[in-house]
């Protein structure tokens, strides 16, 4: 693989970069967080929590998220994302374990946030180093590929932890997350074998860049300018725009089984039945999106996925049978996880794929926060009111918001 240039034909190690990627968001997205989704039903029931306090537990592993973006992409640039992918991953995989063994609300609380940090130190940085590996053309693609990680966990979780907590009785969430643990350890042992740090470590262009890009000598560390991540205006506005997306969707992901089961009427196994569809619905969403990015702009792009994924929590809400239902999941599918892939492109279009890890991460804060604040105020709508109606009204409204101001940015990328 030595040299600049990689002949026609030839493979190119960012292959193999994008698909540990898309195992990485799996395992600290799609299982560290959206799991919690599904085996929320029976793990309120075995510890005997209310929403306000199933919505706190949410909260928990967001802010434990929120405390390692900032400082994870902030120490892959200065570092090197591969050290801080695998060790993020197993400390995941770690509090996932634990959380298993929580019998007490505290102790559940405890190791959702310490999942968290794991999964705030692996799958920001992971975004990060993706697309440095693709010149600026191909940025949305790779990042939109990686995003369907958390696709993949939702149509294997859909089926399997229905059978699982039935085969499990009482016990049966406490194995989910045995297992959910166990997977996320073996995938980051995997990650510190594959991953690679730029593609310069390998005497390699990014994929898709011109000859001229390709022999350009890489910067050190003297070059990193950490004053244009935190001083460029463009990057504190995709800090706002991004607050939308972490309150909003959040809710609907965190209560969406809850929400089918308690106000819908759904079993455990028909509602995982619909989070499968919506995880298949979701495969190809941050491929398509990113792609849509590199064409027409982030600004546009982001504006459309903001709308869709309004009309699909308000459908919730305003629909509460089976077709609305449906016709929610494959909206908001096909729209998932799309905000972060344009994201991750955007913070490279501004400031370059060195310093996109960090300014991932900072704009990550702002997302953090509005993680961090829905599930427990949707938990005490919830939980005040008798059904999750209003909350999901809440998080369309936000998403209506999160439109107008994607719509006020300036145009970023291609």
């Amino acid at each position: 693989m030595a040299g600049n240039d990689t002949p026609r034909g030839r493979y190119h190690y960012a292959w193999a970069i994008m698909v540990m990627g898309t195992l990485v968001v799996f395992a600290s997205l799609g299982l560290a967080r959206f799991g919690y989704s599904i085996v929320l039903p029976a793990m309120q029931q075995g510890l005997g929590m209310d929403s306000t306090q199933a919505g706190v537990l949410a909260t928990a592993n967001l802010l434990g998220y929120l405390t390692l973006a900032v400082a994870g992409g902030a120490l892959a640039s200065h570092l090197g994302p591969r050290m801080v992918i695998s060790v993020g991953l197993a400390v995941a995989g770690l509090g996932m374990l634990l959380t298993g063994l929580a019998h007490t609300f505290a102790e559940a609380a405890a190791w959702r946030a310490l999942t968290g940090i794991g999964s705030g130190a692996s799958n920001v940085p992971v975004m990060g180093l993706l697309v440095g590996w693709f010149a600026a053309r191909r940025r949305g693609l790779a990042a939109g590929v990686a995003a369907a990680g958390s696709s993949v966990a939702l149509i294997l979780l859909g089926p399997t932890v229905p059978l699982i907590l039935a085969a499990g009785g009482a016990d049966g969430w406490r194995t989910c997350w045995f297992a959910f643990g166990a997977l996320a350890l073996s995938l980051a042992l995997l990650s510190a074998v594959v991953l690679r740090n730029r593609p310069e470590d390998l005497g390699l262009p990014p994929l898709g860049s011109e000859p001229a890009v390709a022999a350009a000598p890489s910067t050190g560390p003297q070059a990193l300018r950490w004053g244009a991540v935190y001083r460029a205006p463009a990057v504190w506005h995709l800090g706002l725009v991004y607050v939308a997306f972490g309150f909003s969707y959040i809710i609907y992901m965190t209560f969406f089984v809850k929400g089918l089961v308690s106000d819908g009427g759904y079993t455990p196994r028909a509602a995982g039945h619909l989070f499968m569809v919506m995880g298949w619905c979701s495969l190809l969403c941050g491929v398509i999106w990113g792609t849509v990015s590199d064409h027409i702009g982030r600004k546009r792009a982001l504006v459309a996925v903001y709308v869709i994924q309004g009309v699909a929590f308000a459908l919730f809400a305003l629909w509460p049978q089976p077709a609305g239902y449906t016709l929610s999941a494959i909206l908001f599918g096909l729209t998932a996880w799309s905000i972060p892939a344009i994201m991750a492109a955007a913070c490279a279009d501004t400031l370059g794929g060195r310093l996109a890890p960090a300014a991932l991460g900072f704009i990550t804060l702002f997302f953090g926060i509005g993680q961090a604040l829905g599930p427990t105020v949707a938990g005490a709508m919830a939980d005040a009111t008798g059904s999750f109606g209003a909350a999901m009204l809440l998080a369309a409204g936000v998403a209506a918001l999160g439109a107008l101001a994607a719509g006020l940015l300036r145009q970023a990328g291609r």
